[in-house]
């Protein structure tokens, strides 16, 4: 294999572009090949942003009890909060609902169905993201199953884990998970990879022809640093992990070969110690973890690769307002409705 493009690449502020506006928490953004964005939104729903910058809110129809709060924990913490986002083959949007802690379908007019609130029973929890592999297969992360998110910032809670949704329905593939956040499967889906927020890692696990994981090892390094919160995941086509930390607003990737390289950091270092430290010692409140977030996506939350030739990187955010980015030396893997016509 040739020389990793990424080694001499790094992130500069100034160069970077900007897309959207007036967006409310865009944590996740899907990009298409004719150059259009779909972003989570906190208004409830999704916002349709074109090549040339026009941009529509989307609203879900069953979503009109969700009220903008001018308190800004309230507006994190409470009501419809669109979170993780996928394709549909039709081209219809899957919404992971932090809010209202359900797995939605949203036609790309509005009009919402909820796919299942609850698993064996129970209530599901907290969902954080959703994805769907080449076998139409659904695998979607739930972060907690405590109410309130901020209460599961803790170091040694595991009640995190994954569900697989498909023709023979909802099954949990693993669980003990610390905060459960974003997954990506690799070029062959040989595995998939997710993130442990609380955790401060990546982990992956082995993907069998029927969709049952094992192996789960750690993928990278150990811990990705004090102060680090991994919060979303991308590969590029070299085989890089991309990935974001959300409180202390870095951009890494972790190579192949499992070095972890970080290309841009916009974190608060005074901030983001103070919250390390109320984290270990279990005790971190709202006020606390809302000092931290700044730069040019407070709050990094994902990145996504678009562009007609995907060397366009973008970055969703949960405190931003628009959504940053910038060329890339090497372009991202296609996600599984890249090259898909549409039924």
């Amino acid at each position: 294999m040739s020389r990793n493009p990424i080694k001499d690449f790094r992130v500069d502020p100034k160069e970077l572009r900007y897309i959207g506006e007036d967006l409310q928490r865009p944590e996740c953004i899907l990009a298409e090949p004719d150059g259009s964005l779909w972003s989570a939104d906190a208004r409830g729903g999704v916002v349709h942003i074109w090549p040339d910058g026009r941009q529509e809110i989307i609203s879900q129809k069953h979503s009109a009890d969700f009220e903008k709060s001018g308190d800004e924990v309230s507006r994190f913490t409470a009501g419809t909060l669109p979170n993780g986002l996928a394709f549909a083959r039709n081209g219809d949007i899957l919404i992971s609902n932090f809010g209202t802690d359900c797995l939605e379908r949203m036609k790309r007019t509005g009009e919402t169905e909820v796919l299942f609130d609850t698993i064996d029973g129970s209530p599901i929890g907290k969902v954080n993201f959703v994805l769907r592999d080449s076998k139409d297969r659904l695998w979607i992360t739930v972060t907690t199953k405590v109410k309130n998110w901020i209460d599961a910032l803790v170091p040694d809670l595991d009640d995190g884990y994954i569900v697989r949704y498909d023709k023979r329905g909802i099954h949990t593939v693993a669980d003990g998970l610390h905060f459960t956040n974003e997954v990506r499967f690799d070029r062959n889906e040989e595995y998939l990879y997710v993130v442990e927020t609380t955790g401060g890692r990546i982990l992956r696990f082995k993907v069998d022809g029927r969709g049952e994981l094992s192996g789960r090892e750690i993928y990278g390094p150990s811990s990705l640093g004090r102060g680090a919160y991994p919060d979303g995941i991308a590969f590029d086509s070299y085989g890089n992990l991309w990935g974001t930390t959300v409180y202390s607003d870095t951009l890494f990737v972790i190579t192949p070969e499992g070095e972890q390289i970080v290309l841009l950091d916009e974190g608060d270092p005074q901030k983001v110690r103070a919250l390390d430290e109320a984290f270990f010692e279990k005790r971190v409140t709202p006020e606390i973890l809302f000092e931290t977030g700044r730069g040019v996506a407070p709050w990094m939350a994902s990145v996504t690769f678009g562009g007609p030739d995907l060397k366009t990187a973008y970055i969703g955010s949960l405190k931003g307002t628009r959504i940053p980015y910038f060329r890339v030396p090497v372009p991202g893997l296609p996600m599984v409705h890249w090259n898909e016509r549409r039924d």
